[in-house]
Parts: structure tokens; C-alpha cells; sequence
């Protein structure tokens, strides 16, 4: 634990990504195999569950303090974050441990299902035996919330410089259904996915956000398709079976079960990259449609009737078993399309059509009427490109649509988390509707540092009423709320609810008598 805790200071402690790249290198060749494997699993998301729940730590940690439950709450509201509130007020420990992270995930996982007092006396043993970094990080791991801010490129570099194996082919070993409870550092890392892993998916390639005013060479060169908005995911039939997972490497087969219809129309030894979609009457229904089936495991038959799913495919990952991602994208669509061709037009699959264009300015006016047509913008791809690992600039572009924007007021504030936990990042906004306020949105990204600062001191001089670590707040402060989507909800009182809210701009030049309305909302329905 305590090598695990000097590499979560060295990586939270800055922003390089060359140190943090040579912090993790020296780690997974330091650190035993299981720990570098709980390591791994971690950085991508790979957590214990939840063993013991937030109300038991508050009180334990309170007692072991030797602070009144309401001190101890106090404390935690300013610095809004458990983990972190519980390894500051704790006395120092009284012992030292030398155990390993695996030793420790380890006792956590077997707490699960034990009775309180059994948990109890884990937890305070281990708070006696641990210093602040180490009990922040048993903390972290002991609420299933443990999270940093290391990609898993990053962490697949160090990899590759620890090992001198191949990025991309680490990339892939990673990828997948594995657990860090029986994966072993040989069989994951240190050699090649066995052929029976028929589940494996590829890698996700992803594009870079290309600005206004495309200056990219020969308009010939490249490949221009809508961009979809929907769920990304690789589709892959093998072994006699089929299999999605999303690009956050999950498995989402059961949820979309129409899919399983492609068996009977695809060849085994596939895999083909799209975006899953609802779909109906030949065209795509708003994102809304999709998500109501996203958090479900089964999907109810009247579901699947009101948002039937299509995979709207654009990319051939493999063939007849046989991985094509260094063969040029042109050649890769070509026979993705012979592929789609032979599927009779009632299955749930369609080729992403290619958007022809003759220059620049001729593919900027498609652009700007994507939202006619369902998609949120368009994609460019070099014919030439090979289907490449991660984010990487230069052959792949996303170039969206300009976000819809309004004018709304602040009326609460709550507390960030982490390094913001002293700062008032998270806002909710209103709009105006007839002579009351009505609040629409929450948002937390957009604003600097300095400006957090600046507002978090307005906040504290402005609250109104608080609830914990929200402050009800003088509504005066205006910004510039930027959305990609809009759709009726009706579990918000607003009756709308937005698609990635941010905040554009401070808007200090405004009063709060201009704001938006929510007949301005509901026009945007409508667009």
C-alpha cells in the first residue's frame, strides 16, 4: 500500500504527462504482479464494490475521533469529500503496515455481507495501522468511489515502456472482460489474448474536436459521414455468438436485443464499430428515445417497440477472423459494405451513408443542417487512415454543430470535490417564466479557476438558505448556458431536461431581467 500511495501522490501532484507516465513505468516495474494488476484494473475503472456505506464511516470515523457527529459533518462540508474528511480528523496511527494493496482489496472484499461489527473492527484496525495518504486511498477503495485523473492511454504507455510490449497490442490485451480477482500479470499482460476469448473487443479509435473553418488539404483525401447521436459500440460475432460492448468497455448485448437478429445475416469471425441508435420510419428518434434503455439490464417489450434500436454502422474492424485495422480506411468500408449489402433491408443494421461534398465551404453548409437529419455534426476520416488506438490527431475529426445557448440565472450553488472541494463549481440554473423563476439545468464546467474563486467568495456573501453543502443564492448572477440537445421531461419541473450542459461564459454585462424564458426552451423543441 504504501508504493500504490506514492504513486497516487506522485500522479495526483501534477499535471506533466512525461512525469506521471515515468511515476507509473517505474511503478509496474517495481510493484508485485498482483498489485500491478489491481493497479490496471483500477485506472480503468475496475473497482471493489461498495463494502461498508457512508453513514456506518461517518460514525465509526467520528467515534475513533473523538468528535461529536455534528463536528464531524461540519467538517466534511467544507471539505466535501469522505475519503478525505475521515483521514484528516483521525489521530495518527499507532502502528505501521508494510502490506500490499492486493493484501488490503483483499480484507475489503471479504467484508462484504459480514455484520456491522465485524466491519467495525476492520476498519478501525485498519484506520490504526495506515498514515493520512494510505487512509484516504483504504477509504476510496472501501466506498467503491477510488477515481483519478490518468487515462488509460497514459497508463497503457507506461505499460508498454515497463514491458517493451507494443502499446496497441497492451491496448487490446486490456480491452475486455477480465477481472483483477484471477487475472494473472502473464495471461493478461505479458502475452497475446488467447483465440478463445471470442468477447475481446478492438480498441476504440476516437476523433479529435476539429474548430470552425476547416483547412484540411484535398477535400478527395477524406471521407466525410454524419455524426451520430447515439451509443458507440463494437458489435462482434464469434464463436457462434454475438456480442456489443460500449466504448466505455461494458457489455451491453442484453440490452439490445434486436441485434441478435445479425447472426443470421453476418458472417462469424466480425467486427464491426458504429453507433447504436434508436431508429424508426427511416430515420433516427432523439437521443431521449435511447436512453430510456441504457440503465436497464432487460428491456420491456412496449420499450422496444417505442425505441427500436439499428446499428448504424461505419467501420470493419475484422473479417473472417482476421484483424484489418492497418489495412486503409477506403478499403475497410468498401467491404463493410458488400458485408451490409447482403443484410436484408428489415435487420437492424445500415451502412453510415458517405456525405459528398465538393470543398470546404460546400461540406460546412451540410454541417449546419446535421440537426434535419438527427446527428449532432459531422465526422472527417482520411481514406488512407488505419484504425489507430485511443485519441490521437490528424487522420480522425469531429466537427459538430455550434451548440444551442440561453441567457439563465444561478439560483443554488454546491461545493466541488477534490482539489475544488473549497470552491462553489456546481450550479443550478432558472429561467424566467412569467413572473417566477424556474429552474431547467445544473452545470459545473466552462468557468477558470479564477472565476470559481471569484464567484465561490459571492456565494458565501449572497446564501440565502443552505442545505448541507448547497447554498440557495441571491439570483443575480447570469451566464451563458451552452447544450447539444433539448427533449421534454417530465421529471423535471421545468418539463425539459438538456443534452451535456456547460457553462459558456460569466455573463457580467447582464442583468437578470434578460435572461431566457421557458417559452424559449420549448421553441428549441421544436428545432
Amino acid at each position: 500500500m504504501k508504493r500504490f500511495a506514492r504513486l497516487f501522490a506522485a500522479l495526483d501532484g501534477t499535471t506533466s504527462i512525461n512525469t506521471r507516465v515515468s511515476a507509473l513505468t517505474d511503478y509496474f516495474r517495481e510493484a508485485s504482479e498482483q498489485d500491478r494488476i489491481w493497479t490496471i484494473a483500477l485506472l480503468s475503472g475496475r473497482r471493489p464494490k461498495r463494502s461498508v456505506n457512508a453513514t456506518e464511516l461517518r460514525t465509526w470515523a467520528a467515534e475513533a475521533a473523538d468528535l461529536p457527529l455534528w463536528l464531524f459533518e461540519e467538517a466534511y462540508a467544507v471539505a466535501g469529500d469522505l475519503a478525505e474528511t475521515i483521514a484528516l480528523v483521525l489521530p495518527p496511527a499507532a502502528a505501521e503496515s508494510d502490506d500490499s494493496l492486493a493484501d488490503w482489496i483483499t480484507r475489503i472484499r471479504a467484508l462484504s455481507g459480514r455484520d456491522a461489527d465485524t466491519r467495525r473492527a476492520a476498519i478501525l484496525d485498519a484506520w490504526a495501522r495506515l498514515d493520512t495518504q494510505e487512509r484516504f486511498l483504504f477509504n476510496k477503495l472501501i466506498t467503491g468511489g477510488f477515481r483519478i485523473g490518468v487515462s488509460q492511454t497514459l497508463m497503457t504507455r507506461a505499460l508498454s515502456l515497463a514491458t517493451a510490449i507494443p502499446e496497441a497490442d497492451l491496448a487490446h490485451r486490456l480491452m475486455g472482460d477480465w477481472s483483477p480477482e484471477t487475472a494473472t500479470w502473464a495471461g493478461l499482460v505479458l502475452t497475446a489474448p488467447a483465440g478463445t476469448s471470442d468477447s475481446r473487443p478492438y480498441p476504440f479509435y476516437l476523433a479529435y474536436a476539429l474548430e470552425d473553418g476547416t483547412d484540411l488539404g484535398a477535400p478527395g483525401d477524406w471521407l466525410a459521414e454524419y455524426k451520430w447521436d447515439g451509443i458507440r459500440g463494437q458489435l462482434i460475432l464469434r464463436g457462434g455468438s454475438h456480442y456489443l460492448w460500449s466504448r466505455g468497455e461494458e457489455l451491453v448485448t442484453d440490452r439490445f436485443p434486436e441485434l441478435a437478429r445479425l447472426t443470421d445475416f453476418l458472417p462469424q469471425g466480425v467486427v464491426i464499430d458504429g453507433e447504436v441508435l434508436a431508429h424508426a420510419e427511416g430515420r433516427p428518434l432523439p437521443f431521449a428515445a435511447l436512453q430510456k434503455r441504457i440503465g436497464r439490464k432487460t428491456v420491456p417489450k412496449a420499450l422496444l417497440a417505442q425505441a427500436p434500436v439499428v446499428l448504424m454502422a461505419y467501420d470493419l474492424l475484422e473479417e473472417g477472423g482476421n484483424d484489418l485495422r492497418t489495412t486503409p480506411l477506403e478499403q475497410r468500408r468498401t467491404r463493410l459494405q458488400a458485408l451490409v449489402a447482403a443484410v436484408p433491408g428489415d435487420a437492424p443494421v445500415l451502412l453510415s451513408p458517405e456525405v459528398s461534398f465538393t470543398d470546404w465551404d460546400d461540406l460546412a453548409r451540410i454541417r449546419a443542417g446535421s440537426r434535419d437529419v438527427g446527428a449532432e455534426g459531422l465526422m472527417l476520416k482520411r481514406r488512407a487512415s488505419e484504425y489507430l488506438t485511443g485519441r490521437r490527431k490528424g487522420d480522425w475529426w469531429k466537427w459538430k454543430v455550434n451548440p444551442m445557448t440561453v441567457d439563465a440565472v444561478m439560483v443554488y450553488a454546491q461545493a466541488g470535490h477534490g482539489r475544488r472541494a473549497n470552491l462553489y463549481t456546481d450550479f443550478t440554473f432558472a429561467v424566467r417564466d412569467a413572473n417566477q423563476l424556474v429552474p431547467f439545468t445544473k452545470a459545473y464546467s466552462g468557468l477558470t479557476d479564477e472565476e470559481f474563486a471569484r464567484i465561490t467568495a459571492w456565494v458565501r456573501k449572497n446564501t440565502l438558505e443552505r442545505f448541507g453543502t448547497v447554498r440557495r443564492v441571491t439570483p443575480e448572477l447570469v451566464f451563458e448556458i451552452a447544450f447539444e440537445g433539448i427533449q421534454e421531461s417530465p421529471r423535471h419541473k421545468s418539463g425539459i431536461a438538456l443534452r451535456f450542459p456547460r457553462m459558456v461564459r460569466w455573463r457580467q454585462d447582464k442583468p437578470v431581467s434578460e435572461i431566457d424564458t421557458l417559452d424559449t426552451l420549448r421553441a428549441l423543441l421544436r428545432t
